[in-house]
């Protein structure tokens, strides 16, 4: 009670008290328009978000999903700055912040970058599918996934092969799908000077006999080379992508002892 009646604690009240009113009678205002403008931002970008998800309902769920959701945070992120500067806090530090920020990790995720940039090319454009059967960066086989990053091969021995996007789409690949059928060759060399006539006639059965070879493109067998001493002979027959593998590991089995016959046991 002693300090109420002291003038100069009174003083001190009023002065704080004015500020306290002047603060309140100019930032209240500003405080209520950026609440509001923030609770309508926020709604304008939901809104937005689900229009990009609709227009981009084409491309792959991954892609889709992740193109939604980086567009929604870049929005969010300019309207919690532009509701921060409606209230009176200095965003410019905190711009400058974010800029370098995003420059230390974009130089930090350079690889990263350019593996996202690759697989958003290869979902926008689809030189290859899930399915399909592909050579790419020296490998080759059945793609299981594309994801952001990176694409999964299952290759003919079962295991799996990570391609980074990146070098994928900037290199040479081959999409072995698009004809419907893949050409599976076995080479043989063989010695001397044999009836070529006479080993297509036995080799051809075998490859029809395949039930995964295909008709059309016929099965052949040819001669492809002349050494000193010997031929070399190739036998090709077509089956569908992805079934490459096995067909090679039976024709080549089967065609073993007709190529190379045993020899017959000397006359008694």
């Amino acid at each position: 009670m002693e300090s109420l009646n002291n003038p100069l604690a009174l003083s001190r009240i009023t002065t704080y008290a004015d500020q306290l009113e002047t603060l309140v009678v100019l930032y209240l205002p500003r405080v209520a328009v950026a609440l509001v403008l923030l609770v309508a931002g926020w709604w304008v970008i939901g809104w937005l978000s689900r229009l990009v998800g609709e227009a981009t309902g084409r491309l792959d769920v991954s892609l889709r999903t992740f193109l939604t959701s980086l567009f929604g945070i870049a929005l969010k992120v300019l309207l919690l700055v532009s509701v921060a500067g409606m209230v009176g806090i200095q965003t410019t530090s905190f711009v400058a912040i974010l800029g370098a920020a995003g420059l230390a990790v974009g130089l930090a995720l350079q690889g990263t970058l350019a593996n996202f940039a690759g697989g958003v090319l290869i979902l926008a454009f689809k030189p290859f599918a899930v399915g399909d059967s592909i050579e790419a960066q020296g490998k080759s086989g059945v793609v299981q996934a594309i994801q952001i990053f990176n694409t999964l091969l299952r290759t003919p021995h079962g295991d799996t092969v990570v391609l980074p996007n990146g070098i994928t789409s900037n290199g040479v690949i081959v999409n072995k799908s698009t004809c419907n059928h893949v050409l599976v060759e076995i080479p043989a060399e063989l010695a001397g000077s044999p009836d070529v006539a006479a080993l297509r006639a036995r080799a051809l059965p075998v490859l029809l006999a395949e039930a995964q070879v295909l008709r059309h493109p016929a099965p052949q067998v040819n001669v492809t080379a002349i050494r000193p001493g010997g031929l070399t002979v190739v036998c090709q027959a077509h089956t569908l992508p992805g079934h490459e593998g096995d067909v090679f590991n039976r024709l080549i089995e089967r065609l073993q002892p007709v190529l190379f016959p045993p020899p017959k046991p000397p006359a008694a």
